[in-house]
């Protein structure tokens, strides 16, 4: 899978979206926005960010997203690549840090896409 592969798909949730304008979660959220993606912030503990509102979890959102960001650790992560899964989500991109060998295999078991990497720096262009 290549990173411009998964770029030109246009729904994206954001996994560990965040009101914190200092963390990734917030960060990646605003940059895949202002890049005129369709995008959902996914984080069960936050009502709102910049005004949209956050969703609990993938099963909430008005769109089923083609690809899922994941900015959350690998223990919170596997219950989002299972629902991903069972929703049919192709695509999930693991920030750095979001991955160990586990979430991984599990991605893998459900025939998901990934990359890993800092979506950040792939859409920097």
């Amino acid at each position: 899978m290549n990173k411009e592969t998964m770029l030109e798909k246009k729904i994206w949730a954001v996994i560990g979206a965040t009101q914190n304008t200092e963390k990734f979660g917030y960060k990646i959220y605003k940059r895949l926005k202002e890049k005129g993606y369709e995008v959902y912030p996914v984080n069960p503990v936050c009502e709102a960010i910049d005004g949209d509102i956050c969703y609990k979890n993938l099963s909430s959102l008005p769109k089923v997203p083609e690809v899922i960001n994941m900015v959350v650790a690998p223990e919170k992560g596997k219950t989002y690549i299972e629902e991903a899964a069972a929703l049919g989500i192709k695509y999930v991109w693991f920030q750095p840090g979001t991955h160990d060998n586990e979430i991984l295999r599990l991605a893998k078991d459900k025939d998901m896409e990934m990359l890993l990497g800092c979506v950040l720096v792939a859409t920097n262009q």
